[in-house]
């Protein structure tokens, strides 16, 4: 199966600042795909190297379709309507908006609007309206709900699932581990410049033994159990206070959030 993306031996620097030391990676087409990492550790650079506004110093960037760009931060001239900015990006793409697109990302009824009388969230949605002019194959996604409500984010969610759905391939790099842990289907963790795990959140939750914890509450307390295999794990704890003759209150199951799962395996540096 060919790739989106294939990402390989990628290498960048600012100066003597070696920010990407080799970089491997692909990207299945029609998958969401995560890019995590602390502040600093590269994750824009990728985008931009992938995105081409960015050169880089060595290695070899392959793309299989059309893209399409929504940035970290981007902005509009503060007195141009909606509809113009609309309007202009279509013709620089030379094709039309989709007008369904327009109502499901919320677009339809601003397009009288001015840029700078929009709310953060809207100014989003905009922005990912205009990137998906042309119906993009592959759609980069730089913190996209950065800035945005509760409602906004769900709204953006489901349309980045929708998209999903109907076969877009969309990168996406972001700071919230429950954004990336909800969309993702893979994800790539950089770690000082190098790619430190590539894999699905499961896999990732296994590579620091530490999937599963048991909480259970009896008539004498709480107690704390580590689990990889739930099942043969709780079968032994609840045979244990069997035997002993100890009422059980409750039980919590905890899978461990993705952002434990990072911080676990950035401390392990592999």
């Amino acid at each position: 199966m060919s790739y989106a993306i294939e990402i390989t031996d990628l290498k960048k620097n600012y100066g003597n600042n070696e920010v990407l030391k080799g970089v491997n990676f692909c990207v299945d087409r029609g998958e969401i795909f995560g890019i995590l990492g602390v502040n600093g550790a590269g994750k824009t650079t990728i985008l931009e190297c992938i995105e081409g506004f960015r050169k880089y110093h060595f290695g070899d960037i392959k793309i299989s379709g059309s893209i399409g760009i929504q940035l970290q931060s981007s902005a509009l001239p503060a007195y141009m309507k909606v509809s113009e900015a609309i309007e202009l990006f279509s013709r620089w793409k030379q094709t039309k908006m989709n007008h369904s697109l327009l109502i499901a990302l919320g677009i339809i009824d601003l397009q009288k609007k001015l840029y700078i009388e929009l709310s953060a969230g809207q100014k989003r949605r905009l922005h990912l309206a205009l990137a998906l002019i042309g119906n993009p194959d592959i759609l980069f996604l730089d913190e996209p709900t950065t800035e945005l409500d509760v409602e906004g984010r769900i709204s953006l969610h489901k349309e980045i699932r929708r998209l999903n759905k109907f076969g877009t391939t969309i990168i996406l790099s972001s700071h919230d581990m429950a954004e990336v842990e909800s969309l993702c289907t893979r994800i790539a963790i950089l770690n000082n410049g190098t790619i430190s795990f590539i894999g699905t959140t499961d896999e990732l939750a296994s590579k620091v033994n530490k999937k599963y914890s048991i909480k259970i509450v009896s008539e004498l307390g709480e107690k704390e159990y580590s689990a990889v295999n739930i099942a043969d794990t709780l079968l032994n704890i609840l045979n244990e206070y069997k035997q002993k003759n100890i009422n059980i209150l409750d039980i919590k199951i905890n899978r461990g959030t993705l952002e434990q799962h990072f911080i676990n395996l950035s401390k392990k540096g592999v």
